[in-house]
């Protein structure tokens, strides 16, 4: 089932935001996540906030979530006033693939009316490989989109069946090359590794494929076995093992051995890119360096200058609330200077530009001095004042992150 939202303060059924979260609006990236909830099927691992037709039944459905996602447009440009075009889109679920080309092509145009794009925005959505066709990539490059993302996860049959993936173990590669061929400027594959029963020959040969399929970027994940799952079932009652830490830190090895081999460097821990071509994800890059951001959708997550708010969950209740005329936030909170640091430390440190070195207390330095010595920092980009993590200490990310919190 999807994950609980996180406490917080209530929010204002206006959706107004303090004025010192809109002072600097425009000095930071200002992006659009997009988050359409509906499945076709629910995969075995997946805790995020999506919904089969059978789950919902006739409480909500795409027309419905459309007419929110459209009046919470309205509310996102009185909110901010005078808001800065947007930088970067990105559409995610759920598959927002199927919306269908009519779908998405409403979804980006309601943005462009409503804030206009910036010139040169990255305008991402994601899909599932078994709702696409070339007709489909040709309608997003005509609508303006210009990078996708395929969830391929695996390239062998058995570890896409213990996912409950729908899709055959070619249709990915096939996907990310039509993509390519109708002029989508970037391409991302999205895998998993450490799927009970993966073999190291299956996640090589997952590899082979990722690369065979021309693409300028993908992204690898270790699986999280995430608790009400029905992957989490099964391996507590013992018809599955739980994923190897130290299988883990082999596999993560292997795809970095060998995207390196290929041209393809690590820009965060989880995501390779080719150099020069601007296939890094700027909207993720967002994320990760404080940018601001509006999500529209049930569940969908905010940040505008130090406010941080989400909305409810279930579709039904988000179309709901925003034709009473309210906003959908079901809570929000303001972060402190201290969270603030704690942020910057935890998101950036994932980075291969790194932290800075001098915006860390001196506590906090002693801990990266040692860290160069136990071989977790890079020593030479700590001598530049950046802490980059080594190869190891991107295994060892989130215990340095809490040495250097401590």
């Amino acid at each position: 089932m999807p994950s609980a939202l996180p406490t917080g303060d209530p929010a204002p059924s206006t959706g107004v935001l303090p004025p010192s979260a809109l002072e600097g609006l425009g000095t930071r990236p200002f992006g659009v996540y997009v988050h359409v909830p509906f499945c076709a099927a629910r995969c075995g691992y997946c805790d995020f906030n999506t919904y089969t037709p059978g789950e919902l039944g006739s409480s909500a459905s795409p027309e419905s979530w459309l007419a929110g996602f459209k009046r919470e447009l309205d509310l996102a440009a009185r909110v901010l006033g005078s808001a800065p075009p947007v930088e970067t889109v990105f559409v995610g679920g759920g598959t927002p693939s199927l919306l269908g080309v009519p779908g998405l092509t409403e979804v980006l145009g309601g943005i462009r009316s409503t804030f206009g794009l910036a010139p040169g925005a990255e305008v991402t959505t994601e899909s599932n490989p078994e709702s696409t066709s070339p007709e489909f990539f040709a309608g997003l490059r005509e609508a303006g989109y210009t990078r996708v993302s395929l969830g391929m996860q695996s390239a062998a049959s058995h570890v896409l069946k213990i996912l409950d993936r729908k899709h055959t173990a070619g249709r990915a590669v096939a996907a990310a090359r039509e993509a390519r061929s109708v002029g989508i400027e970037h391409v991302n594959l999205d895998l998993i590794y450490g799927t009970p029963g993966e073999t190291d020959a299956d996640l090589k040969s997952s590899l082979e494929a990722v690369l065979s399929a021309g693409v300028d970027h993908v992204s690898a994940y270790a699986l999280i076995v995430e608790e009400g799952t029905a992957l989490a079932r099964r391996i507590s009652r013992g018809d599955l093992p739980a994923p190897d830490d130290d299988v883990l830190a082999d596999r993560y090895e292997m795809i970095d051995d060998v995207l390196g081999g290929a041209g393809m460097r690590w820009y965060e821990v989880s995501n390779w890119a080719l150099p020069g071509q601007d296939a890094e994800c700027r909207h993720n890059l967002g994320y990760w360096l404080g940018g601001d951001w509006w999500g529209f959708g049930p569940g969908a997550h905010s940040h505008v200058g130090g406010v941080r708010w989400w909305n409810v969950k279930h579709p039904a209740r988000y179309a709901g609330v925003l034709a009473e005329g309210d906003s959908p936030a079901a809570g929000r909170e303001t972060l402190t200077p201290a969270e603030s640091h704690e942020e910057r430390v935890l998101l950036e440190i994932r980075l291969a530009k790194g932290l800075p070195v001098s915006a860390l207390p001196a506590t906090a330095v002693a801990e990266a001095r040692r860290a160069v010595t136990d071989g977790l920092l890079d020593a030479t980009a700590y001598a530049g004042d950046r802490c980059v993590l080594t190869r190891r200490g991107r295994l060892l990310a989130d215990a340095l992150v809490h040495r250097l919190l401590a």
